[in-house]
């Protein structure tokens, strides 16, 4: 809709940029919504309000009214419905399973991600032609109702603690102080930070080489990230399970990494269209498997009463590495040259593995429960300075 309002390229690549704007903006204040209400209500309300702005759209589309600047207006509401939305959506998988079944809640979460980013973009280009990008628009409000209906159906069998109040801005303090007093978290916003960086690559590098390298069409450039969610989908299901019950999750984030520096230095030489698409499926599988361990490190790194801002402190971590990264390897490759942005990027993604040995993602739950415990009154008896040097210790 925004090629057919306007020609310009700059106000379509706008779009991506006003998309992700809110959850540099709004992913903390979020996270720490998501911790003082209910989540499943909050989730109902925040996917009423993104049907109500898909069904806007549609119903701006059929009176004619639609334009490049309200189409952009409405994709920056969208996107802060997301942000809202994700770490209300996130800290509620460790409250629907147990703590054995989070890994495996992590993949097919991950899974249908990378199924819908497969089906979801194949079904809006077919229907657009057939019946308009305004049935489209409400069908995808349609779609956001569902998820309401699917979260309704949701019963969480943990009661949240009883914690004492505190004011919004005050919960932003407590985090800081969490974070502060848990060194386990620490390794892990920073493991988050470095993964984000380097895997940004792949979104800012692989449309270049696609466009300037390998000259694929714009229909053509889709198959690599179709190739690329094909991978994780195939990775999801039959890798990570196999992987998972012989290797540690140090061990299979590294082995997931040192698959992606090998996926850079063949983005770097490899010319031939179909094995590219062979390199962006393995691009998918090593960004999958790493995220996923990440991410079960992340849950498991944080204490339930704060967990909306927790995750909303990983999220704005990742989001800000990838727009840093996106920037920076942009930039490398416009300087330089694709082919030298890559081995750059893998060289220096193999350096990082070598000095980011001792950041174990392997959270010890025990230590974590007590710097829970101590930081929300529940274990006044230990003293910050006892807590501390047993963290730092283990």
């Amino acid at each position: 809709m925004m090629n057919i309002s306007t020609g310009s390229p700059f106000l379509i690549s706008l779009m991506s940029t006003v998309a992700s704007l809110p959850f540099f903006l709004f992913t903390l204040p979020a996270g720490a919504l998501a911790d003082k209400v209910d989540r499943q209500k909050l989730i109902c309300f925040i996917n009423v309000g993104l049907a109500a702005m898909a069904a806007g759209l549609a119903v701006f589309g059929w009176l004619h009214l639609l334009n490049p600047y309200l189409i952009l207006v409405s994709v920056f509401f969208i996107g802060v419905g997301f942000a809202f939305n994700a770490p209300a959506w996130t800290s509620t998988v460790p409250q629907v399973v147990s703590d054995a079944e989070l890994p495996s809640a992590a993949t097919l979460s991950g899974l249908q991600f990378n199924i819908s980013g497969i089906i979801g973009p194949a079904l809006g280009g077919l229907l657009v032609p057939l019946a308009g990008a305004n049935f489209v628009f409400a069908l995808n409000a349609a779609c956001f109702l569902l998820v309401v209906l699917a979260t309704r159906q949701w019963k969480q069998p943990v009661s949240p603690a009883k914690l004492p109040s505190e004011r919004f801005f005050e919960s932003f303090g407590t985090i800081i102080h969490y974070v502060r007093y848990a060194p386990g978290f620490q390794i892990v916003l920073a493991r988050n930070f470095l993964f984000a960086l380097f895997i940004s690559v792949v979104p800012a590098l692989m449309p270049v080489v696609g466009l300037k390298e390998l000259h694929l069409s714009p229909s053509n450039l889709g198959l690599l990230f179709t190739s690329m969610g094909a991978g994780s989908v195939v990775g999801a299901v039959f890798i990570i399970p196999w992987l998972r019950a012989r290797l540690s999750p140090d061990c299979l984030t590294l082995l997931a990494n040192l698959l992606l520096v090998f996926v850079y230095v063949l983005m770097a030489f490899v010319r031939q269209s179909e094995i590219f698409l062979v390199v962006a499926a393995l691009a998918g599988v090593g960004w999958t498997l790493s995220a996923s361990e990440l991410w079960v490190a992340a849950q498991r790194a944080m204490p339930n009463w704060a967990r909306g801002r927790m995750n909303a402190a990983v999220i704005m971590i990742s989001q800000g590495a990838m727009a840093l990264g996106g920037l920076i390897w942009g930039s490398a490759a416009t300087i330089a040259g694709p082919s030298a942005a890559l081995l750059g990027a893998a060289t220096l993604f193999l350096t990082s593995l070598l000095l980011s040995r001792r950041l174990s993602i392997s959270v010890t739950t025990n230590f974590q429960e007590r710097v829970s415990g101590f930081l929300s009154g529940c274990v006044e008896d230990v003293p910050p300075t006892t807590l501390t040097t047993e963290l730092l210790a283990a």
